[in-house]
């Protein structure tokens, strides 16, 4: 069985969907951790996804010529552009 399905078939065993972060942090629960251990994980996974957020961030600022007068001008109308259409913050 390759991995994916391998995946796939543990998450039905679970009764519910799992995504393939889900089952790969399962793994981590049979890992006794320190408090000091899991406050680093959750750090490093923290980092990871704010990175991941910053650089999707850079790119529609640059896909989108954007700027940081658009943003302040936004920021005082008290709306920005979501999934091409203006949102109120």
């Amino acid at each position: 069985m390759d991995r994916d399905n391998h995946r796939k078939s543990k998450a039905k065993l679970l009764g519910q969907p799992l995504t393939n972060l889900q089952l790969e942090l399962l793994k981590f629960y049979s890992m006794e951790l320190s408090e000091e251990q899991l406050k680093d994980v959750q750090r490093l996974l923290a980092h990871y996804f704010a990175k991941q957020a910053s650089d999707e961030m850079d790119r529609l600022w640059d896909e989108r010529g954007w700027n940081e007068e658009m943003m302040e001008a936004w920021l005082a109308e008290g709306v920005v552009p979501l999934d091409g259409h203006w949102r109120n913050l």
